[in-house]
C-alpha cells in the first residue's frame, strides 16, 4: 500500500486564471490537496504556430498568477517539460488519482497529445476530468441543440476561487519538487510594445472598455488606428485564459441594464458569442487546420511565390494600408478585425497565394492566436468555405474610408509621412517631379505596387465563383450548413 501523500493535479493550459476556472473549482471541491502546474511543453515550443511573444505573454500570466496565490502560501509549479514525463516525475512523490484541465480546442499537435495523455492516465489508473471551455461542446454532430447548451453555460454565475486553508500545496512543498525539473525563468523584458500578459492587466483593459472606451466601439471598430483604443483589446486575455468569455459576458450584460451606449455593448456581447461559435466550428471540424472545410475547393491550385509572401510579411507590397497593417502586426501583435481580413484577402486573392501559406506566420504574429478563430477565419477570408459571402477587400477603398487622413499609414510606413494625404494612399500616382519634390522615389524609398489590384481581383473573383458552382462544392456547402448552422437550409 502506497504511503505517498494523495493529491489532485490541475493541469493549466489556456486557462491561466483562478476565477471562473472550472478545472480549479472542481479540484478544490473534492476537498483533497491540490497542486497547480503549467508545462512549457517542448512539443509546442517547437511548433511553428507559436513564437516568443506568446511564451512571454504566458510567463507574465504565470507571474501574475503567483502574485495572486501568495496569500494562500502557494504557487504554480512551472516546468519546461511535456505533460507525461511531468506527471511521471510527480508520481515518484505523490499519489495522483485525478487530474483536472479544460478541453482544449487546439492545433493537431495538442489534439494528438491529448489522445496520448488520455491513454497514459488510463494505464496509470488516473481519472482525467476535462471541463467545457468557454461554452464549446465536445462530440456534437450538428448544432441542433447548441444554442440551448451555450445559453445554459453562459447563464452560470462565474465560479469563485475559494480554497480551504492549506488545501493548495505550500510553497515549501513545491520548492522541494523543483530540483527534479527544468524550470524556466519567468522574467521577461519590461520595455515592450506588446500587451502585457496576466489577469491583472486583462481586467484593467476590460474595466476601461466597459467604463469609457465602449462608447465609440461601433463607430471605430473598422478603423485601423481608432480601433486600437475603441475596441476592448481583451482578445489575448481570452485566448490565453486570463479572462473567461463567460465572466466578460456577465459584466457586459449587467452594465447594459443601466448603460447609456446599450447598442455598443450589445454588439460587443454578440461578438463574444461569435467567438464561441467559431471555436465550436473548429472543434467539430479540426481538419480545417490543413485543408479547406469545403472539399470542392481542394482542387484549387495556386503557385507558391516565396518572393510574394516575403514582401507581404515585411510590409513591402506597394499598397500603403496593407504595408502599414503588416508592419503594425509585426511590431505590436495586434490588428483590428477588418484589417486582419484585408491582409488575408490581399494575400489569397491579389497575390493568389494559398491561405495555408499565411497560417503559421500570422499565428506567430497574432498575440491573441486562438486556433479555433484562426483557421476558420482564414478560410472564410480566402473565400473557400462555399457558404460565406466572397469578400475581396480593395486596399485603396479601405484606406480612403477607414484611414482618410492617412494617420495609420504615416505612422507605420514612415517613408510616406512627408507625402500629401492623397499620395500617401496611392504613392504610385506621383509623377517623377512630384517624387523629387517630396523626396520619395518609387522603387527606391518605397516599392511600386506588386500587382494590379483590379486584374487580380477579377481573376480571383471569377475563379472562386466558378468553383462555388461545381457539384462537389455545392454538396459540401449543404453539408457545412447542416453541420454548423442552427436551422436546416
Amino acid at each position: 500500500m502506497s504511503t505517498k501523500p494523495k493529491i489532485h493535479l490541475v493541469w493549466l493550459k489556456r486557462d491561466l486564471r483562478l476565477q471562473d476556472n472550472e478545472a480549479i473549482y472542481n479540484a478544490l471541491a473534492t476537498g483533497k490537496q491540490v497542486l497547480l502546474a503549467y508545462c512549457f511543453e517542448p512539443l509546442l515550443i517547437n511548433d511553428p504556430h507559436y513564437s516568443e511573444r506568446h511564451w512571454n505573454f504566458i510567463k507574465q500570466s504565470l507571474e501574475d498568477l503567483n502574485l495572486q496565490l501568495t496569500p494562500f502560501n502557494t504557487k504554480v509549479l512551472v516546468v519546461q517539460n511535456d505533460i507525461i514525463p511531468t506527471v511521471n516525475q510527480l508520481l515518484n512523490t505523490y499519489n495522483i488519482s485525478a487530474i483536472y484541465s479544460h478541453q482544449e480546442t487546439g492545433i493537431l499537435t495538442t489534439y494528438e497529445r491529448d489522445k496520448t495523455f488520455k491513454r497514459f492516465c488510463k494505464n496509470n489508473l488516473i481519472t482525467w476530468h476535462e471541463n467545457i471551455n468557454n461554452g464549446v461542446q465536445r462530440g456534437l454532430k450538428d448544432r441542433k441543440n447548441w444554442t440551448a447548451l451555450v445559453d445554459s453555460f453562459y447563464a452560470i454565475t462565474p465560479l469563485p476561487f475559494t480554497p480551504k486553508t492549506g488545501q493548495l500545496l505550500s510553497i515549501s512543498e513545491i520548492n522541494k519538487l523543483i530540483p527534479y525539473f527544468k524550470c524556466p525563468d519567468l522574467k521577461t523584458q519590461t520595455s515592450t510594445v506588446f500587451q502585457k500578459g496576466g489577469r491583472t492587466t486583462g481586467l484593467k483593459y476590460l474595466s476601461s472598455f466597459l467604463k469609457e472606451r465602449h462608447s465609440n466601439y461601433m463607430f471605430h471598430i473598422s478603423k485601423p488606428e481608432l480601433a486600437r483604443s475603441s475596441c476592448s483589446r481583451i482578445s489575448p486575455y481570452i485566448a490565453w485564459g486570463n479572462l473567461s468569455v463567460r465572466e466578460v459576458y456577465h459584466q457586459a450584460y449587467h452594465l447594459k441594464q443601466t448603460a447609456k451606449h446599450k447598442k455598443a455593448l450589445e454588439a460587443f456581447m454578440s461578438r463574444l458569442r461569435w467567438q464561441t461559435h467559431f471555436v465550436q466550428k473548429f472543434e467539430m471540424e479540426h481538419t480545417m487546420e490543413e485543408a479547406s472545410i469545403n472539399k470542392g475547393f481542394h482542387k484549387l491550385k495556386k503557385t507558391i511565390s516565396e518572393a510574394y509572401q516575403n514582401r507581404w510579411k515585411a510590409g513591402l507590397t506597394g499598397y500603403p494600408l496593407v504595408d502599414a497593417c503588416m508592419r503594425c502586426l509585426n511590431e505590436t501583435g495586434y490588428l483590428n478585425f477588418r484589417m486582419r481580413a484585408l491582409v488575408v484577402s490581399f494575400f489569397t486573392h491579389n497575390l493568389w497565394q494559398p491561405w495555408q501559406g499565411a497560417t503559421t506566420y500570422l499565428s506567430q504574429m497574432f498575440l491573441d492566436f486562438e486556433p479555433g478563430i484562426h483557421f476558420p477565419q482564414l478560410q472564410m477570408q480566402a473565400g473557400e468555405t462555399g457558404i460565406n459571402m466572397l469578400r475581396i477587400y480593395n486596399p485603396i477603398k479601405n484606406s480612403l474610408e477607414h484611414d482618410p487622413d492617412a494617420t495609420f499609414i504615416k505612422k507605420w510606413v514612415p517613408e510616406l509621412k512627408t507625402l500629401d494625404t492623397p499620395f500617401a494612399h496611392q504613392p504610385y500616382l506621383m509623377t517623377e517631379m512630384e517624387q523629387q519634390l517630396s523626396n520619395v522615389v518609387l522603387g527606391e524609398d518605397y516599392p511600386y505596387p506588386m500587382v494590379d489590384i483590379d486584374s487580380t481581383r477579377k481573376k480571383a473573383s471569377d475563379t472562386l465563383w466558378n468553383l462555388r458552382k461545381n457539384k462537389e462544392a455545392l454538396e459540401e456547402s449543404k453539408r457545412i450548413l447542416n453541420k454548423h448552422t442552427q436551422r436546416r437550409r
